[in-house]
């Protein structure tokens, strides 16, 4: 029987947070405690720029945008916010960016790597590739196992499951 594999990636749909976003800056537009704070939320090429005329409101938007993503099943890891998500006063305006993380970087592939090394069954074999780590195991249930594993581990990164064969 031949090894069964899949691939753990890191990979943002941007269509969806494209789509919490507009959905987010339709309803800040139309919230009544957003009247008169000149809070936006927007594309800035590859970023998200969230603007607001007081810190608490910039962090509300925030808030709504976040609850968007999940709705649309898109994980809170895979956007980094700048300044640790304090928004930054510019000018009289509070702006907070935030960027979309993508890809599994060396240090955290060695990181998931190591846990499969030291927890997951013996027949399990995992190897960096890239951006993104292959497991291999003759026995499926084993990869199951794998991904049960890595589910329960707190990662600062979102993990997907990709290439199951």
């Amino acid at each position: 029987m031949a090894d069964s594999s899949f691939d753990i990636v890191s990979k943002v749909d941007k269509q969806e947070v494209s789509n919490a976003l507009n959905q987010a800056a339709k309803e800040i537009s139309t919230r009544y405690d957003f009247k008169n704070v000149d809070a936006r939320l927007e594309w800035s090429g590859e970023m998200i720029v969230m603007e607001a005329n007081a810190a608490e409101r910039c962090l509300a938007v925030l808030d709504v945008f976040q609850t968007k993503l999940v709705k649309r099943g898109v994980s809170l890891k895979s956007i980094e916010l700048s300044n640790d998500g304090e928004p930054k006063l510019t000018g009289k305006i509070h702006r907070l960016e935030g960027t979309l993380k993508e890809g599994l970087s060396q240090e955290n592939a060695k990181k998931i790597n190591k846990i499969i090394r030291d927890e997951a069954p013996k027949s399990v074999k995992s190897r960096i590739e890239g951006d993104e780590l292959r497991v291999s195991s003759k026995s499926r249930d084993d990869l199951q196992e794998v991904q049960r594993l890595l589910k329960a581990a707190d990662l600062d990164v979102a993990l997907q499951f990709t290439n199951y064969r």
